[in-house]
């Protein structure tokens, strides 16, 4: 039996930042490249080009530096706060899923005995 949990941040209700986000940016970061890192996930160019605007609006900061396509071809590239802010999350990702995981053996586990049928 394991535990799972879920994170995001919301701004004034509304979400912004979550691990399908992360994901999309880590996926900008391999790729140069909003398009591919959308082809990588699964989604839409234009829904993936939404979420960049949506996160940015709300969070306030510029999260890509975009390069229009010509005779080398377009790029997106992280800016600085993007790979700060990224790295941030992927902290209290971490924190909190060693948190979930610290709770979850003391309540079901016992001093390493099993309690019940639970485990």
């Amino acid at each position: 039996m394991d535990v799972r949990s879920k994170l995001w941040i919301e701004v004034n209700g509304e979400p912004v930042f979550g691990k399908g986000r992360r994901i999309l940016l880590e996926a900008v970061r391999r790729y140069g490249s909003i398009n591919q890192a959308a082809k990588e996930i699964h989604i839409s160019y234009r829904k993936a080009w939404s979420y960049m605007k949506a996160m940015e609006e709300r969070l306030g900061i510029k999260l890509i530096e975009r390069q229009v396509g010509g005779k080398n071809g377009g790029g997106a590239t992280l800016t600085a706060e993007a790979r700060q802010f990224l790295r941030r999350y992927e902290e209290l990702e971490k924190d909190i899923e060693g948190i979930v995981d610290e709770k979850f053996r003391t309540i079901f586990i016992n001093n390493g005995k099993k309690r019940g049928k639970y485990v």
